[in-house]
């Protein structure tokens, strides 16, 4: 999060309206009648339900007070806009406020079908239908919490927690898997690969495991941790997750199932 980004955060006006261009719209347009091809039959129920809550615009990049009148009503989460990329303090700490980080700018055609850092429509898109949900808003702010009190070698562990839940995170239902982590929801190709793929392993979620499971952001997963349901969300956030930080710390990490990533 504090390297730099090519990507400048559009600023609201006075009245709190971003004021995007014709092209910007149009790419979020793009992308989202894109998506909606993928995700029936792949998101989860909750994810569903919360998408048709927020109603996002389609023709338009939703300004964040749109946003936030749903959250606030559903969670009492808000959405917060920050730069393109914030160091760990302050994202653990929106996070602690029941804030999302959402960096108000959308990437360019260049970058349309993979982006690394979080824009607009991934936080939205991605994001942001979950947060209407009970059990994945307190995973969050709990998480947020944790992070915004621990040490920089413990969040390098919780940050694998946070990946393989609301990053990449599976459920396995009685209709099949089902996807709640936003990093696959605002992926075509990771939305087929994390259903469908045989070549994926899927495995029910064990904490310890995911604390201790390294991962890359520049491939399509080799493993995925998955819930039976979103309410098991619930019961993580009420482990001691601190101390399964600490208990994985001492056992290290698994081999990791990807190559190195090519130098640079």
């Amino acid at each position: 999060m504090a390297k730099q980004s090519k990507y400048v955060s559009r600023q609201p006006d006075e009245q709190g309206v971003i004021h995007w261009s014709a092209e910007e719209n149009q790419i979020w347009h793009d992308l989202v009648a894109r998506q909606l091809q993928h995700i029936p039959g792949k998101a989860c129920d909750e994810y569903m339900h919360g998408l048709e809550l927020l109603d996002l615009p389609k023709d338009r990049i939703p300004q964040l007070a749109e946003i936030n009148q749903v959250l606030e009503r559903e969670t009492g989460w808000q959405v917060a806009q920050v730069p393109a990329l914030i160091p760990f303090d302050e994202f653990f700490r929106l996070l602690a406020n029941k804030q999302f980080p959402v960096a108000t700018f959308i990437r360019t055609r260049e970058e349309f079908d993979y982006l690394q850092e979080p824009d607009i429509f991934h936080e939205i898109f991605g994001h942001c239908p979950l947060l209407t949900n009970p059990a994945f808003a307190h995973f969050t702010h709990k998480y947020g919490q944790l992070g915004l009190n621990a040490s920089p070698k413990e969040r390098v562990y919780l940050a694998r927690l946070y990946w393989f839940t609301v990053e990449f995170g599976l459920l396995q239902t009685a209709d099949g898997i089902r996807i709640y982590g936003g990093g696959i929801l605002s992926s075509p190709g990771e939305t087929e690969y994390a259903v469908n793929s045989d070549k994926a392993e899927r495995k029910p979620l064990v904490p310890l495991d995911a604390l201790r499971t390294p991962y890359r952001i520049d491939i399509m997963q080799p493993i995925y941790y998955t819930l039976e349901s979103t309410e098991q969300l619930f019961e993580i956030a009420d482990l001691d997750i601190m101390s399964l930080v600490h208990e994985a710390m001492e056992l290290g990490l698994f081999e990791p199932k990807f190559p190195p990533k090519p130098a640079a």
